[in-house]
């Protein structure tokens, strides 16, 4: 009898370990039965366009949170230790749209737009492109 319960002790700490500790592609596993995954936005980021527009990282993290809030792009993952908003094309469009920053220096950010879509991926980023090059007057 006692073994048994220490069996099940054992099993229920080592199953409470692997979901709190992290066990990444159980992570990932649970996300997309959510729906909310990165990783197909992650691992696309190489056929991104990419843009490196003159805005420090801060600036072009906000405005396109502001462009993305304009069009209607429904963000459903925003981490910034990953320097990465991942969105869908709309409420309606659950297309999955990758943007991706990287710090090229104080006064320049790289930003790369990745979707297992292409039109989901060119629309996107010929809307923000467009809109973080208009100077503020």
């Amino acid at each position: 009898m006692k073994v048994a319960g220490y069996i099940k002790t054992i099993i229920a700490v080592g199953c409470c370990a692997t979901v709190f500790l992290g066990c990444a592609g159980l992570k990932e596993k649970l996300k997309g039965v959510a729906g909310v995954s990165t990783k197909v936005l992650e691992e696309s980021r190489k056929d991104a366009v990419s843009k490196t527009v003159q805005r420090d990282y801060n600036t072009c993290y906000l405005m396109t949170k502001t462009i993305l809030d304009r069009i209607k792009a429904y963000i459903y993952a925003d981490d910034t230790r990953k320097r990465m908003i991942a969105i869908y094309v709309s409420e309606k469009d659950t297309t999955p749209v990758g943007i991706f920053f990287k710090e090229v220096n104080s006064n320049a950010t790289q930003i790369d737009v990745s979707s297992p879509s292409a039109f989901a991926k060119n629309l996107i980023a010929g809307e923000l492109f467009t809109a973080l090059e208009i100077k503020p007057q």
